[in-house]
């Protein structure tokens, strides 16, 4: 997602908890910084996607996150899958701060964000994700603008739950095609390209 931004023709200024991962943006152009307080100072927008939403409350509030260093009317953008309460809680304290906040969850896995063609669904003011659009449009191809803060995230779940359903949807059928003496790997093979194939189906384990 960095090698897309710094594609576009953006200045881009980076810190990763393990700083040896991120000595490949910096030789395509990207600057080093030493704390996510540090990152934050002097920039546009400023984007997270970490881990989990716990990683995401230090990030942004702990004694060197974002909150810390953060300019005002700096444009925050938290694209990881995080709770809505969490992201409420972000766009509150940036409105106070005289900042900017979005949630902009994606979808697309590794290969989207590689390519740029992430879905990615924002909540947040309006105004600030048209005025936000011109960075998603580097990293994705599906975006879309969902309500106030938290939807984003809301729509995320709303993402996971269909993901989760169609997933086990497909694991029954393997399941049941081994109980019944079928060879599993050529009934995937025979299904995977009909009405039933979906994403789910092309990421099924066969073990």
């Amino acid at each position: 997602m960095v090698t897309n931004l710094l594609k576009a023709g953006h200045q881009v200024q980076v810190w990763n908890r393990t700083k040896e991962k991120a000595l490949s943006l910096v030789e395509k152009g990207a600057i080093w910084t030493t704390s996510a307080q540090a990152c934050s100072q002097d920039v546009d927008y400023v984007i997270t996607i970490v881990g989990y939403p716990k990683d995401v409350e230090e990030v942004y509030f702990g004694t060197q996150g974002i909150f810390a260093g953060v300019s005002a009317n700096t444009v925050l953008i938290d694209m990881t899958t995080t709770s809505p309460a969490l992201a409420t809680k972000i766009y509150s304290t940036a409105k106070d701060r005289g900042l900017q906040a979005l949630d902009a969850p994606v979808s697309g896995g590794q290969a989207g964000a590689q390519s740029g063609q992430l879905a990615i669904m924002v909540g947040g003011e309006e105004e600030v994700f048209q005025k936000a659009l011109p960075i998603l449009e580097a990293l994705g191809t599906n975006i879309v603008y969902e309500g106030p803060a938290g939807s984003g995230q809301h729509t995320k779940m709303a993402n996971q739950i269909a993901i989760a359903g169609a997933l086990a949807g497909v694991c029954e059928a393997l399941y049941y095609a081994k109980q019944t003496g079928l060879d599993p790997e050529k009934t995937y093979q025979t299904i995977r390209t009909g009405a039933a194939g979906s994403f789910q189906m092309e990421l099924s384990c066969l073990k």
